[in-house]
């Protein structure tokens, strides 16, 4: 096993930066980048000077040395906290590199630790939400997800799953000893328990998406009802050109606010008219494709304007969609008097906190699964599903009477297919497809 080395910081310049070194020869690389003539203290912050080759100093670091197997790779790993310049952070990169280390790859820690089982998939998956999490809850599901919240429930369906194959297959070892009528009832109450946790499990799936990828919310509303001035209102800053010109949005315009611990990803539209206008045909093309992605819509209406209704929004039935009747500042039309909808003013704020309120109540009766510890991602949704298959395969195995041999098969595959997502049963190629999207230094 060769020895790795990367700088475990953002790029840039900053106050510190860190230097990870991995592997059987880190301790030795360290004690040669800083020509000490003993080894460090294990888990001890120690004042060192990084040298070149030529004695001169490179630079005056904090070193810190972890032994195997008590590390976060489960290798010995040696920490250079060096100062944080660009220049200086890559000159000790390099000796350290000279002293015996090799370029980590994007991940290559983190694998490190899963192949030296220090982490399981979902685990090291969870290293990186929590890395790129954009909001509180998402986060706090990142964390939960690292501390085990979904390797838990997977590993107790695995071992009812053994249970019930051992039981399966030592029948079809000894065919003379019958399963008897109770221990068939019993496998199948064992089968439907974690059929019902794998489905909750599978629930969680549009959870997870909103919380890593964040709420995809289009503003909508005919020209020069306020779209823009409402997306400036609630960035807290001019990001989009308002103009009492209708038609001057052209195209979508998207920004990102975190509310109520959920991402927000906001998505200013060209106004929904018929025109003429080959430019602005282009961006109310534009705003029928964000559209169909969307998961939240805010159609905002002038309320000085006599009611009318938007062209059909074909295809966003079952997206949550709240009303707004801008300009409350201004006499409202006597149109609208009666209609529900919440009336703001973008110009001056008027009503923002009853809008605020009103997103965090869209999803009231999904706080459940966004206060859950975990959502699962698309990996282990796929996983999931292929195990829920297999499962329900087995299950109508058994009520049909078919061959034990039959049914073992079901079971097996299931097992696999949940043993993929925790990693126990995974091939090179996936691995490799995961640890890639990790950044240098993780």
């Amino acid at each position: 096993m060769s020895t790795i080395a990367a700088i475990a910081t953002p790029s840039g310049v900053g106050a510190l930066s860190v230097i990870r070194i991995s592997g059987p020869k880190a301790h030795a690389v360290l004690q040669a980048a800083t020509a000490r003539k003993t080894p460090l203290p294990p888990r001890m912050a120690t004042l060192v000077h990084v040298r070149a080759a030529n004695g001169d100093v490179l630079d005056e670091c904090m070193a810190t040395c972890f032994a195997s197997p008590a590390s976060f790779t489960g290798e010995d790993v040696a920490e250079l906290t060096c100062h944080g310049g660009m220049l200086v952070t890559q000159r000790v990169l390099e000796r350290v590199f000279a002293c015996g280390a090799r370029p980590a790859e994007p991940g290559e820690f983190s694998r490190r630790a899963f192949e030296n089982g220090k982490l399981d998939l979902t685990a090291a998956e969870a290293i990186m939400d929590i890395i790129n999490a954009g909001s509180d809850l998402a986060l706090r599901a990142a964390q939960s997800q690292l501390s085990g919240a979904i390797a838990r429930p997977i590993q107790s369906a695995i071992d009812t799953l053994l249970n019930v194959a051992a039981h399966l297959e030592a029948y079809i070892d000894f065919p003379e000893e019958d399963i008897s009528p109770q221990s068939m009832a019993d496998m199948q109450t064992s089968l439907k328990g974690v059929e019902v946790e794998l489905t909750r499990l599978c629930s969680t799936a549009n959870a997870g998406r909103l919380l890593r990828e964040g709420v995809s919310t289009v503003i909508i509303g005919a020209p020069n009802a306020g779209k823009s001035s409402l997306l400036n209102r609630l960035l807290g800053f001019n990001r989009a050109i308002v103009s009492p010109l209708p038609g001057t949005t052209r195209d979508t315009v998207e920004e990102s606010i975190t509310l109520g611990g959920i991402l927000l990803r906001l998505r200013d539209t060209a106004g929904l008219r018929d025109s003429a206008d080959p430019v602005e045909k282009a961006g109310v093309e534009r705003t029928r494709q964000a559209l169909r992605s969307a998961d939240l819509l805010l159609e905002v209406q002038d309320s000085t304007m006599p009611l009318s209704e938007l062209p059909e929004l074909e295809g966003c039935e079952n997206v949550p969609h709240l009303i707004l009747l801008n300009k409350s500042d201004l006499p409202e039309h006597p149109s609208r008097q009666n209609q529900p909808g919440i009336r703001i003013s973008a110009l001056t704020g008027a009503g923002i906190p009853a809008l605020h309120q009103a997103l965090a109540e869209v999803f009231a009766a999904q706080s459940g699964e966004y206060d859950t510890a975990a959502a699962i991602n698309s990996r282990h949704l796929h996983a999931l599903r292929a195990a829920l298959s297999s499962l329900q395969a087995a299950l109508s195995g058994l009520e049909a009477n078919s061959l034990p041999e039959l049914v073992a098969v079901d079971l097996r595959a299931a097992l696999d297919s949940l043993g993929s997502i925790t990693g126990k049963v995974d091939t090179d190629d996936l691995l490799t497809r995961i640890f890639s999207t990790f950044c240098l230094g993780k």
